[in-house]
């Protein structure tokens, strides 16, 4: 299966954010922990140089915590500043504000210098579809600043929020690149539920997903652990005994797989299979 998402809108948000770019001190990128370098967008990469920048792993309640470690010394040791947060909880949030300053303190002692006091920062909160953008900037601000959802797509325009007196985000519509150069990454995303579901297999998509949990030295068994299946059959069969193990069954008892493929990615999507990274540095 190919796995390709770029509808329109995302060629104008980016456009948008090439426009805006000229605003902003500081680039916060949001990336999903589970897979840090596939939900990295190379356009924003690309626009963000020349600029402050910082890197936030996301949901890293759902990740392995060791890899997450692993992350954040990876992208600290590229000059990066990186936070580690989950920000559907709250947990690292209070790190944000005062890593904003260290990774603007360049440009503040610049201002400083030239006589510039109390201009506010302003940083572009970046991200592919469904990373947690919106969820970030409220629990950030405390405030249901952001319209926010369990789907990629909801953040359809940009939106100046006041953080404090010392920093203003720009919030952005979640985009990705015109084409995935490695399926891999694509299936990765298909994962993280960061590609439209709607335009997707999912049976083949969980069945690759089955392939790749069995195939996994750390994260064998997880899958009969949460199903009482056997993992020692080939994907489609695994798949239909989640199934029958669930009672997702259509006419004449036959296994319900589109009903069983929902029930597995939502569930590894909501952490309920473990704390799952699907890379590493």
């Amino acid at each position: 299966m190919a796995y390709q998402w770029f509808p329109g809108h995302m060629t104008k948000a980016f456009r948008m954010m090439q426009e805006d770019i000229k605003l902003i001190d500081l680039v916060i990128e949001l990336l999903d922990a589970r897979a840090p370098l596939s939900s990295r967008n190379p356009d924003i990469d690309r626009l963000g140089q020349g600029k402050s920048r910082m890197i936030i792993l996301n949901k890293s309640d759902l990740a392995d915590e060791g890899i997450n470690e692993e992350w954040n010394r990876y992208f600290s040791e590229k000059g990066y500043t990186v936070v580690t947060i989950n920000s559907r909880t709250g947990a690292g949030i209070n790190r944000i504000k005062p890593s904003i300053q260290a990774a603007c303190r360049e440009k503040l002692e610049r201002d400083k210098k030239k006589g510039i006091m109390n201009r506010p920062v302003r940083a572009m909160v970046v991200g592919i579809p469904n990373v947690g953008k919106s969820t970030f900037i409220n629990s950030l601000t405390g405030k249901a600043a952001a319209k926010t959802g369990n789907k990629p797509g909801v953040t359809k325009g940009k939106q100046w929020i006041r953080l404090n007196k010392n920093v203003e985000l720009l919030d952005t519509p979640g985009v990705l690149w015109p084409k995935f150069e490695d399926q891999d990454i694509g299936k990765k995303l298909a994962f993280l539920g960061s590609i439209n579901d709607e335009i997707i297999e999912k049976r083949e998509l969980a069945c690759e997903f089955i392939s790749f949990i069995c195939g996994s030295q750390s994260y064998q068994g997880l899958i009969s652990e949460r199903f009482n299946v056997s993992e020692d059959k080939k994907p489609h069969e695994v798949l239909a005994d989640i199934a029958v193990a669930r009672n997702c069954l259509i006419k004449g008892g036959e296994p319900d797989l589109d009903r069983a493929a929902n029930m597995l990615m939502d569930d590894f999507r909501a952490g309920k299979l473990g704390k799952i990274s699907l890379e590493r540095p």
